[in-house]
C-alpha cells in the first residue's frame, strides 16, 4: 500500500487534534488564586518531544515521519534525548520520490534508521554543544542513537553537523525544552552511512 499525500495529512492531522484535545479541568479560583495560577502555568513542564513537535507546524514532515516508523512511544519515552529536528522546509531537499519511497511500510527500517541518526542519547542543550567542540579543538563527535555519527563544528556563531556522507547541516533553533529532552531544529536532513 502506497502512502498518499492526502493520507499524510489526515495523520498529522489526527496527530494534531488528539495533542489538543486534552484539556485540564478548570480549578476553582480562590481569592488571591489567579496569581497562583499564573506561577504555576510558567512553570508547568512542556510536553515529550514528540507533544512539542506535533504542536509546531514546521515539524509537521517529521511528525509524519515518526509516525510511520512507529518511534512516537520511544521519543516519548523517559529520555533524556537531544533531537536535532529537520524542519519541514529541510524534508523539502530530499527528493520527494525517495521522501514517498520512505513512508511506505516496506521501508520502515530504513525511515528508523535515518529518524534515530538525528537523536542523541543524554540532554545536550546548545551550550553543551559549543562545549563539546571547544573542548574537541574545534570538533565533536555526537554519537547517536542509530549507532553512527555526527561531527559538530563551529561557523562563526552557527553550529554545523556533518553526515556520515559529508553533507551539512545548520543548527538554526536551539534549546527547545521537552520534558524528556531537548529539540534542536536543523535546515537539511542528515543522512546516516
Amino acid at each position: 500500500m502506497r502512502i498518499s499525500p492526502k493520507m499524510i495529512l489526515t495523520t498529522t492531522a489526527a496527530l494534531a487534534l488528539a495533542a489538543c484535545s486534552t484539556e485540564a479541568p478548570e480549578a476553582p479560583v480562590e481569592e488571591g488564586g489567579a496569581d497562583a495560577m499564573m506561577d504555576s502555568a510558567a512553570t508547568a513542564e512542556p510536553g515529550t518531544i514528540v507533544d512539542v513537535a506535533v504542536g509546531n507546524a514546521d515539524f509537521s514532515t517529521l511528525v509524519t515521519a515518526v509516525t510511520a516508523a512507529d518511534l512516537g512511544a520511544t521519543l516519548s519515552g523517559d529520555g533524556p534525548f537531544t533531537v536535532f529536528a529537520p524542519t519541514n522546509a529541510a524534508f523539502d531537499k530530499v527528493d520527494q520520490e525517495t521522501l514517498s519511497a520512505l513512508l511506505t511500510p516496506e521501508m520502515k527500517d530504513d525511515l528508523t534508521g535515518l529518524l534515530t541518526y538525528h537523536v542523541v542519547a543524554g540532554e545536550m542543550k546548545a551550550a553543551d554543544v559549543i562545549k563539546a567542540i571547544t573542548d574537541g579543538g574545534g570538533t565533536a563527535t555526537l554519537t547517536t542513537v542509530q549507532g553512527g555519527t555526527l561531527t559538530a563544528t563551529l561557523d562563526g556563531d552557527s553550529v554545523i553537523l556533518e553526515d556520515a556522507n559529508g553533507g551539512k547541516s545548520t543548527v538554526i533553533m536551539t534549546d527547545v525544552e521537552a520534558s524528556n529532552g531537548v529539540i534542536h531544529a536543523i535546515d537539511t536532513v542528515v543522512m546516516p552511512g
